[in-house]
């Protein structure tokens, strides 16, 4: 296992959250098959977005959507069809080889663009949205693909690492990434240790959902309850 893993999860792996029978956060279309685009809508709400001055585009993980809906396969395959039309972005989360993030795609494009307002790297940058972000699902990147498929010099894929739309992966490799999300990771992980951290201390490893929603938090956590126990739940850190 991994070590950035194993600090995190291993120690609470085997402490319960008892959740109750209703799916919170569900939610259904009117033809009845629950709606994975609403759900991921949902959870974006709980996203502080006033935290990071909304500098950052709202971020879901997918492990978050498994809180809600128990079909993972029925949800991996409704979030293909979403990032095959363009409309969402998936992305690697460097803490975690498991973690994925969810960004709508309007939404990245525009943060992203108004990151780079009168710096000399928007213009490449703007390219890279409209001819990568537009039309690959791609998670990583390799240089020649870089180089031979979309047509970007060595110094525009400099400047594009510069500008935090793609990180190192390996030698010859890079990350589609967020810019400037290291708060976001700084602050997510120690809200994930914290809120667990409550749940080991209540009697017998055992709170109500309902009960831990309502808990004080310490300063350490920074986001919406909510936002920790779709995470904590859908990573399967807890039992229910």
């Amino acid at each position: 296992m991994n070590r950035k893993r194993a600090l995190i999860s291993d120690a609470f792996k085997v402490k319960r959250i008892r959740v109750g029978t209703e799916k919170f956060g569900a939610v259904k279309n009117q033809h009845g098959p629950t709606d994975i685009k609403s759900t991921i809508q949902y959870l974006m709400t709980l996203f502080p977005r006033k935290l990071f001055n909304d500098t950052l585009p709202q971020i879901v993980l997918k492990h978050q959507l498994y809180s809600i809906h128990n079909d993972k396969t029925l949800v991996d395959k409704e979030l293909n069809k979403l990032r095959e039309r363009g409309e969402l972005l998936m992305f690697q989360l460097g803490f975690d080889a498991e973690a994925f993030g969810l960004i709508f795609a309007s939404d990245y494009k525009a943060k992203v663009l108004a990151a780079e307002e009168g710096r000399e790297t928007r213009a490449t940058v703007e390219r890279f949205l409209e001819k990568v972000v537009s039309s690959c699902t791609d998670l990583s990147f390799s240089k020649n693909k870089m180089l031979r498929e979309f047509l970007f010099t060595d110094s525009e894929i400099t400047q594009l690492v510069k500008s935090g739309v793609l990180t190192v992966r390996d030698a010859g490799s890079w990350w589609l990434s967020i810019p400037n999300s290291g708060k976001f990771t700084k602050y997510f992980i120690q809200g994930r240790k914290a809120v667990l951290g409550m749940v080991k201390k209540s009697k017998y490893s055992e709170v109500l959902k309902a009960e831990l929603e309502e808990r004080r938090t310490t300063a350490h956590v920074k986001f919406h309850m909510k936002y920790h126990i779709h995470d904590i739940v859908g990573a399967e850190l807890v039992e229910r």
